[in-house]
């Protein structure tokens, strides 16, 4: 198997495939070491550990960790086992010099991130700037001066040119939504950047190592030795490593906004990322690993803050919600209807919502309100791209850009949020905006990501950064969090309804099947009472005719007494089997093990084959699995399988009939074969229902046959289906 390294050439056509997680070099403001995590041995280690460590990295390689770190130190890194464990960081003095050594678990390795130790570290000063981040942003009254104080602290206490607030929307393109700078530089507050400019591999990251620094975008990366791990056979993962080394683009494009350093941090909101607190500076910039710890505790407060102040936010709300929600439901049960409840009463689902205009759709029919698209487009936009989306409530802004169609009215609908009703995937409710005109400013032209390098002969960053403004149409206001829960709330009552309403019309149904059943028990004792008895006359009176006065009648008279008794006795037939297939559902079940070669074997003899089917061979498996069934109704299904085979092929040259049994899908699955007439395949749901035959007039039979024999089937659970091929042969498979 190939290993997988870091790839030669990477450039702006393959820069979203990015691994930067495997990037296979550190930055320069620290060694990292790579041990086996069982051993502890030194596997892998940066090149720069002469520099560091005063020794030369091939002569750590393959050494125990505590000839670097001593004793002590390796035996409390040995309690290190799981990746999710927090590290215990501790300084540690190798050749006169101190580190700070922060290790992590990375699949079978131990990485340690080493970082010298600054003397001006004061535990006094960073209790100071914990309490004061408390304070200022526990402060904060809304989202927006929580961004801005966040800003202000961040520059306050690490001193970088310019701090922003990066928020990213639901497209993960971000805008800058808070900034605190140098004075004589240009404001970028409100300067929107395409999510190109943070891939999605980069995103992914931030959930697992939450502050990045980057202390002189023109360090030499530093090789680690070797590449490939030697545990394992991989590149070494180094997504939380502090030191891991920065991606070649990302470093040139950092270089085209002249940023000589950055600090980025990881702004989460319910589990997810919402946002990034960005540091530039303009020159080289060193944080220490306590400061990170500082802005991480930062971020952390502001998670926890914008949390909160956005659930304030939708509480606040939260009141007029359930007011309108609670009066669509009181309509609705008032109604009796929910599309009636919804729309044509005093209050409207789209009042749960700013919005323009509305749809419901509901059991295929279709309710709009205000200012929507046609009945026919809400149809196909439901049809061809709302039920094909995975998540129950579905929003954007930017309908066209996802849904082509929605070109033709960006008027009614260039925003849309919508639920799915119930387990449906056809059932929704829409609420739709209309395109709102803007000019946005971006921090350059998003269209222009990259350009051709003729001396690198390679794609490269786009340089321009200027301000470039443009306007914005087919886009709508956005959707804010607490509206989508709205959305989820409304949906959740809905869906109580409508599960509530088909369990009404659910119990309806079983009611009316318990009382056709108790009829067509009624009529099944009707039929046998009162067509059997005057049958029975019929069939006795051809009878005396056949025996007194048979001789005396002419050609068309005899032939007349043969037919009424040829009908007498097929309509007796059809009695009996209609009888019987009512009376499956009523038998008691007696399951029992038996012998299927035994069962089978009496039924042919039943059938005396050699008087009655003298051509016909028969090719059973000698031991056939057993069964665990009712053996009276199983003894129907083999009966009539083996009936219609041997009637289907008796007028064949050879005919033959195969019985046994075979695992299928894990099941052991019972089968009668005949070289018979077939049937059309189209045709093989149809033939196990009542009355259906498509062996033309030249075969005898009810149709009922099959219907009592997966009927039976059924009742035991299990499954019978047919293969065939016209003319050739016909296979019925069961099990049960």
């Amino acid at each position: 198997m190939p290993q997988i390294s870091y790839p030669e050439k990477v450039d702006m056509t393959n820069c979203d495939k990015e691994p930067i997680h495997i990037i296979g070099k550190s930055q320069s403001h620290g060694v990292i070491v790579a041990c086996d995590k069982v051993s502890l041995n030194i596997t892998q280690i940066g090149r720069n550990s002469e520099d560091f460590f005063g020794t030369p990295s091939k002569e750590l390689l393959s050494k125990p960790l505590s000839f670097l770190i001593g004793e002590e130190r390796t035996s409390e890194l040995k309690l290190l086992k799981n990746e999710e464990e927090r590290p215990v960081v501790r300084e540690v003095k190798i050749n006169d010099k101190e580190f700070v050594m922060i290790p992590h678990i990375s699949g079978d390795s131990l990485i340690i991130d080493f970082e010298p130790a600054r003397s001006d570290y004061n535990p006094y000063e960073y209790q100071r700037q914990l309490t004061s981040i408390l304070n200022i942003l526990g402060s904060s009254e809304t989202p927006e001066d929580l961004c801005a104080d966040a800003a202000k602290i961040t520059r306050d206490i690490f001193g970088y040119d310019r701090v922003m607030v990066y928020k990213f929307d639901e497209e993960w393109n971000g805008e800058v939504i808070a900034e605190e700078k140098e004075e004589h530089l240009e404001s970028w507050l409100g300067l929107h950047y395409p999510a190109s400019d943070i891939p999605r591999q980069s995103r992914e990251l931030f959930m697992k190592h939450r502050v990045r620094i980057i202390s002189n975008v023109n360090y030499d990366p530093i090789p680690i030795e070797p590449e490939i791990s030697p545990v394992n056979g991989e590149p070494l993962d180094l997504s939380k490593s502090e030191l891991r080394g920065v991606s070649p683009i990302h470093i040139e494009y950092l270089k085209n906004m002249k940023v000589g350093a950055s600090l980025t941090a990881a702004l989460i909101s319910k589990g997810k990322l919402w946002g990034l607190l960005a540091c530039h500076h303009y020159s080289a910039k060193y944080i220490n690993y306590y400061h990170r710890q500082t802005c991480e505790f930062l971020t952390q407060i502001f998670s926890n803050e914008l949390t909160l102040k956005e659930t304030n936010r939708y509480i606040g709300k939260l009141e007029d919600w359930e007011s309108i929600r609670g009066d669509l439901v009181t309509q609705i049960e008032s109604e009796g209807k929910i599309k009636k409840g919804l729309a044509e009463q005093k209050v409207l689902f789209t009042d749960l919502m700013d919005c323009k205009g509305g749809a419901i759709i509901l059991d295929g029919k279709m309710r709009l309100v205000g200012n929507t698209p046609s009945k026919k487009q809400v149809r196909k936009l439901a049809e061809s791209f709302l039920s094909r989306q995975d998540e129950s409530v579905y929003f954007t802004k930017n309908l066209a850009k996802f849904y082509e169609p929605a070109r033709d009215f960006l008027a009614s609908a260039s925003g849309i949020l919508s639920v799915k009703l119930g387990r449906s995937n056809k059932d929704f409710l829409m609420w739709f905006r209309p395109e709102v005109v803007q000019n946005v400013s971006w921090g350059g032209n998003p269209d222009k990501k990259a350009s051709f390098d003729e001396e690198k002969q390679r794609m490269t960053p786009r340089k321009s950064f200027e301000k470039w403004t443009q306007k914005l149409t087919g886009v709508s206001d956005p959707w804010l969090d607490y509206q989508i829960s709205a959305a989820k709330a409304i949906r959740e009552s809905l869906s109580n309804i409508i599960l509530e309403k088909q369990k009404l019309k659910i119990d309806r149904l079983n009611k009316q099947l318990l009382e056709a059943h108790d009829e067509l028990e009624l009529f099944s004792q009707g039929l046998s009472h009162d067509l059997k008895a005057p049958l029975r006359g019929i069939d006795g009176y051809a009878h005396i005719l056949k025996e007194d006065h048979y001789d005396s009648l002419d050609k068309p008279g005899q032939q007349a007494v043969d037919t009424i008794l040829s009908s007498a006795k097929e309509m007796q037939e059809l009695i009996d089997n209609i009888l019987s297939f009512a009376g499956v559902s009523g038998q008691t079940m007696n399951r029992g093990i038996f012998s299927v070669n035994h069962l089978v074997e009496d039924i042919l003899q039943s059938f005396n084959i050699k008087t009655n089917y003298p051509n016909t061979r028969i090719i059973m498996d000698k031991e056939i699995p057993r069964m665990m069934a009712d053996k009276r109704m199983i003894m129907q299904v083999w009966s009539n399988l083996i009936t219609n085979a041997l009637k289907y092929s008796e007028k064949e040259e050879n005919p033959k009939i195969e019985i046994g049994a075979k695992g299928i899908e894990g099941r052991t699955t019972y089968y009668v074969k005949d070289n018979g007439i077939g049937f059309d395949p189209k045709h093989k749901e149809d033939i196990f229902n009542l009355f259906s035959r498509f062996s033309g007039d030249g075969y005898k039979g009810t149709g009922i046959g099959l219907a009592i024999v997966k009927k039976i089937i059924e009742k035991h659970n299990g499954r019978i289906w047919a293969e065939s091929e016209p003319g050739v042969s016909t296979t019925f498979y069961f099990h049960v």
